[in-house]
């Protein structure tokens, strides 16, 4: 950063570009791409992978939402959507009475099982073909270290 200004000096300013326009692009991409093969949208994809990465497909509402990173209003609003279309139910936790489990249905399971192909052949088309080995463990090692950033950065 430029000590003067507080602005980013030409190289930083090249690399956050870059950064920004890469994950606009490929948002945008992913997104169509999940909606034409399953009719999933970004948000209900991100939550199915959640809950279908645990053994019984079932998480604690706070636990999926911190898993997310969404605030409990949002999850709770895109939950009630995913609930009417049949992608989840909420079960009563047996061990907190205020709390809730949410729980993948089958035919959330169905969903996420017929998009997964396509959203992996994208990933792999659009990030993982254009990329050497050596440049992929590359993009792997940056991304892990400012995800370790953003993990002990307060908010």
């Amino acid at each position: 950063m430029d000590e003067r200004t507080g602005w980013l000096t030409p190289p930083e300013r090249r690399a956050w570009r870059a950064f920004v326009g890469v994950h606009q692009k490929l948002s945008g991409r992913l997104a169509r791409a999940l909606q034409g093969c399953g009719g999933l949208s970004v948000a209900d994809y991100v939550v199915l992978v959640a809950l279908t990465d645990t053994p019984d497909g079932l998480r604690h509402f706070q636990d999926l939402a911190k898993a997310v990173e969404w605030e409990r209003s949002r999850m709770s609003h895109h939950l009630r959507r995913m609930t009417k279309r049949g992608l989840v139910t909420r079960e009563d936790c047996p061990k907190d009475g205020r709390g809730v489990h949410v729980v993948v249905t089958p035919a959330g399971r169905a969903a996420i099982e017929t998009a997964a192909p396509q959203h992996v052949a994208t990933v792999r088309r659009l990030v993982i073909d254009p990329l050497s080995p050596e440049e992929l463990d590359t993009l792997t090692h940056l991304c892990e270290r400012i995800l370790r950033r953003l993990e002990t950065d307060p908010p």
